[in-house]
């Protein structure tokens, strides 16, 4: 990139994004606010100033590693979340606006539950989703389950990056945790992996982000439906458990709800495009 001004390189930048990303522009600008260590609003503010040698050199690095089919966020090594700002490596998926959801119905049924609530994570990732629970609800205790030890390194990391590491106990599990604690939870919260295997190999974030996270069998239920037949002996009466589902799993979702809860309110909420996203079991 021989352009030396910060304008030139954004305009650059994303017609090179353009290829391969629907936000070439805001991807730009992302980018080179997190090479300078400047605010996106900084860099659209001063387009005149000039990139270092070695900004120019940590740019070319970055594009090449994007123009491989990198995400960015495992480029910058940080995305946010729920307002928080979240540690990102190639062993975590990378958080998702539409999983906002999930915590905002989750601090929800926090508000109404026993003091201090107890709260399961179940497939906690990089940890976004627990650790946005606890910022925003000082009196919650949580664990927080993966079966990746890798991923559980990095929700580690970014609990203690949030001040929450001593409210929030990881546990490497398949699912639930083992031994089961002497208590049940008020609030069980679950983005589990959700797409079909068939229906993931054909999408762009297939072999980008780790599969572990993403592949949810045959049907795209398959933790899910493990999930809810076995969330029963650990949901306390009065609780609720939230699991993030693929928009065409709604009533396959809900069916599975009402069999194992078939005494609870089960509903499906919809996310801000109007897509079935969460499904909402309150016992």
């Amino acid at each position: 990139m021989n352009e030396e001004t910060l304008g030139a390189a954004v305009r650059d930048l994303a017609c090179r994004l353009a290829a391969f990303s629907d936000s070439a522009a805001l991807d730009a600008q992302t980018l080179l606010a997190h090479i300078i260590g400047k605010g996106r609003a900084w860099v659209l503010a001063h387009p005149e100033a000039a990139l270092s040698a070695a900004q120019r050199a940590a740019l070319a690095q970055a594009v090449t590693r994007l123009e491989n089919g990198e995400p960015l966020p495992y480029v910058l090594g940080h995305w946010e979340f729920f307002a928080l700002d979240f540690i990102v490596n190639s062993d975590v998926l990378i958080p998702r606006p539409e999983s906002e959801l999930l915590v905002e119905t989750a601090l929800q049924r926090l508000a109404h539950s026993r003091q201090p609530p107890r709260v399961l994570d179940v497939g906690t990732g990089c940890g976004c989703i627990a650790i946005a629970l606890a910022a925003h609800n000082p009196q919650a205790r949580l664990m927080a389950t993966d079966i990746s030890a890798a991923a559980l390194q990095v929700a580690r990391r970014n609990a203690a990056r949030h001040r929450v590491a001593g409210r929030i106990r990881f546990i490497q599990a398949d699912l639930l945790p083992t031994p089961l604690p002497p208590f049940a939870f008020d609030v069980i919260v679950a983005n589990l992996p959700y797409i079909p295997t068939a229906a993931l190999q054909g999408l762009p974030i297939y072999r980008r982000e780790p599969r572990l996270a993403l592949d949810g069998g045959s049907d795209g239920l398959t933790l899910i439906r493990r999930l809810v037949e076995a969330a029963p002996t650990v949901l306390a009466a009065g609780g609720a458990l939230l699991c993030e589902i693929e928009a065409s799993q709604g009533l396959a979702a809900a069916n599975l709800a009402q069999q194992a809860f078939p005494a609870a309110s089960v509903s499906i909420l919809p996310d801000l495009a109007g897509h079935d996203r969460l499904l909402s079991i309150q016992t």
